[in-house]
């Protein structure tokens, strides 16, 4: 009886040996680390700033670039071709249009990128080449995370940073997808439908593992970019100028930009590791 519930309950016949699974498996560990950290059990805050999100847009609109054109270049491999969804799931050009929202026509002079964001761009081209099968992990990371926890994300920025009529926010937008939930179905099931050796798809998991790490690394280069600014700005403050009774406020003023230090990393490891792979 509880097996018939169980295949009533869920049409979706789900199985060890499917690679969706087993990512999810081989990833749970790096995923109950992202997720302790200080910056992620912030997120309750509900609280992101505008130098934060811009930062992050940044390094988003590279690692997409990478990706989004190693696919393209791959959307024929017969691992790729299953998974291949560029109308339904592209963000490049909603990332470009945020981008110039925020900082303007000439938005690409302007990016800045920490060292894990060009080392995850520098993985992505090289696998596109050497090893397309591997794409597979990364777009399963990226995507399905963005697309489980856009609404939410979406809604929070939108109120933190007072934005209005969903302007600077298109790339939580799925325009193409009209039903997240059955979309995740569908890319579950192409992927658990690509044929990969063993070697092949022990590669693959290996490469999911790294997928994660180097999206916390690019979380954690981006709060020490924005810490070194902030010390910079502090510097700045007590040191350009003479001892006031306005001077004196500092202080205040400086610590109220502590929640920056917790949360810049949250878009990132919240899309790509906490709400991504394990909403699906």
């Amino acid at each position: 009886i509880m097996e018939s519930e169980r295949k009533t309950q869920a049409p979706e016949q789900i199985t060890d040996r499917d690679l969706s699974e087993q990512i999810k498996k081989v990833t749970k560990e790096n995923h109950v680390r992202a997720e302790n950290t200080e910056l992620m059990l912030s997120f309750q805050r509900g609280k992101v700033t505008l130098p934060q999100y811009k930062l992050l847009l940044c390094s988003l609109y590279e690692i997409y670039l990478a990706l989004e054109e190693e696919l393209d270049r791959n959307s024929n491999h017969p691992s790729v071709a299953p998974i291949y969804f560029p109308t339904e799931l592209a963000r490049l050009e909603s990332i470009e249009k945020d981008l110039e929202y925020f900082y303007g026509p000439d938005w690409k002079e302007k990016v800045a990128v920490p060292a894990a964001t060009k080392r995850y761009c520098h993985r992505l081209r090289q696998i596109g080449k050497e090893n397309p099968e591997y794409l597979v992990a990364h777009a399963y990371t990226r995507y399905l995370g963005d697309l489980s926890g856009g609404q939410v994300l979406s809604r929070i920025a939108q109120k933190s940073m007072g934005l209005k009529g969903g302007e600077g926010l298109s790339f939580f937008a799925f325009p193409g997808v009209s039903s997240p939930n059955l979309f995740k179905q569908l890319y579950r099931s192409r992927m658990n439908s690509v044929e990969l050796t063993e070697e092949e798809r022990n590669g693959v998991l290996e490469e999911a593992v790294r997928a994660f790490e180097l999206n916390i690394q690019v979380f954690d280069d981006l709060q020490k970019m924005l810490n070194v600014t902030e010390n910079e700005q502090q510097d700045r403050l007590t040191h350009s100028k003479p001892i006031t009774a306005k001077t004196l406020q500092i202080p205040t003023m400086v610590n109220s930009f502590s929640p920056i230090r917790m949360v810049l990393g949250l878009f990132l490891a919240l899309a790509t590791v906490s709400v991504g792979i394990y909403a699906l």
